[in-house]
């Protein structure tokens, strides 16, 4: 056991020698997880686009504006003051900024001199939305005014006012009217959504998170193959043969350092996912574990194959990054694989990358546990098994 240790603490020294081995161990992966899942609005997210609200008039009016926002299905009012909005707006945080200015009340509609101000960038769609959604919001407040101004009129014409305060009563009370028959009034047109599940799962912090996990974990596993060309390039490794130690404690001591970095680079990624993008994946400890390891000795018996046929560390190196970037595209750990033809999901499943991704989906995305993650996992120990064994009987040392 000391032996196997020793070997392991070998290959993590030589591994970290250099501090920017921490650049591809932990800091690339949490930054391309990060970006990579960044594009799209999550499950929980507001798909709305959002547009800062500038209140200055805080009026009846004025609410019943940011009311009418709040319902929109095209935006989202975010109050802020004018300075925050101003600093967002220049420096391009927002795509419009929507300003009620003082005196924006029901006085300043019956007579006319209400005015708004709006802010938007240039050439910029999102823009044009918070405008088309701004004049809906406006329409349906000033129509309820228009109502009211109209039933004033029309009760003047027939039986003046006794005095302006009865005639504002009026005013104040068909606008109440209006305002209510607006609110209950029958929705013009019926939205029918359909009941056809969608057939590709996608959630891009959850593929994200899995997909940049497999991909820059298994590279380094693949990368075995380096270490053993680097040692026979050396002649160290047939000079440790000629100790008392026999090539199974040198195989077990180099593959087993190795996945045992792989699992801490797995389970710092996971935490990752579960502090700062809201990931549910400690919620099956066990079952994270078993596909964790299972995918760690997959890319780790392929890499041990590798090594046995290729003769340079340059060759391994060049490969390792090859095979790693092949099999996680095919695999389905940059696009989801229903996105592939029907006949390339098929091919690919003789990647251990498709089961993996396949697996930590399973757990991530969908929410499943052990016993439904159970058949990826024996399929990544299937080619650990197969793997190994040709590594094994393949392996010489010179």
């Amino acid at each position: 056991m000391k032996k196997i240790f020793a070997i392991a603490w070998k290959d993590a020294i030589i591994r970290f020698a250099s501090s920017s081995e921490l650049l591809f161990f932990i800091i690339l992966p949490v930054v391309f997880t990060f970006l990579l899942a960044g594009g799209s609005p999550s499950g929980d997210e507001d798909p709305r686009i959002r547009l800062l609200v500038v209140d200055a008039a805080r009026t009846s009016i004025s609410q019943q504006i940011i009311e009418e926002l709040e319902n929109s299905t095209a935006v989202y009012p975010e109050i802020a003051s004018l300075e925050d909005a101003q600093d967002q707006f220049d420096n391009r945080r927002a795509s419009a900024v929507f300003i009620i200015p003082v005196g924006i009340d029901i006085a300043s509609l019956q007579n006319g001199s209400a005015e708004v101000e709006l802010l938007q960038q240039p050439n910029n769609l999102n823009a044009t939305v918070a405008e088309r959604a701004i004049q809906t919001a406006i329409l349906r407040v000033s129509s309820a005014v228009s109502a009211a101004q109209s039933a004033v009129r029309q009760r003047e014409a027939k039986h003046p006012f006794a005095s302006e305060s009865e005639k504002q009563a009026y005013f104040e009370s068909s606008l109440e009217l209006a305002q209510n028959i607006q609110k209950d009034a029958p929705q013009r047109v019926n939205t029918v959504e359909g009941s056809t599940p969608d057939a590709v799962e996608y959630d891009p912090r959850a593929n994200s998170s899995a997909g940049q996990l497999i991909t820059w974990v298994f590279i380094p596993l693949f990368g075995i193959s380096a270490l053993f060309a680097y040692e026979r390039q050396q002649g160290t490794l047939r000079r440790l043969l000629t100790t008392p130690s026999h090539k199974a404690t040198f195989l077990l001591g180099t593959i087993s350092g190795q996945v045992a970095m792989a699992l801490v680079q797995m389970l710092l990624l996971v935490g990752f996912g579960i502090l700062v993008m809201k990931l549910n994946w400690g919620r099956e400890p066990a079952a994270l574990f078993l596909i964790l390891f299972t995918s760690a000795l997959a890319a780790a018996a392929f890499g041990t194959t590798m090594g046995t046929f290729i003769k340079t560390e340059g060759q391994a190196s060049g490969l390792s990054i090859m095979f790693g970037m092949v099999f996680a595209l095919m695999g389905g750990c940059w696009y989801p694989l229903e996105l592939f033809p029907s006949a390339i999901q098929n091919a690919v499943r003789i990647l251990p990358t498709t089961w993996a991704m396949q697996g930590m989906l399973d757990l991530v995305l969908r929410g499943k546990g052990l016993v439904d993650i159970l058949p990826e996992a024996g399929v990544l120990l299937g080619f650990a098994v197969l793997f190994f064994t040709v590594g094994v009987l393949r392996f010489r040392y010179e």
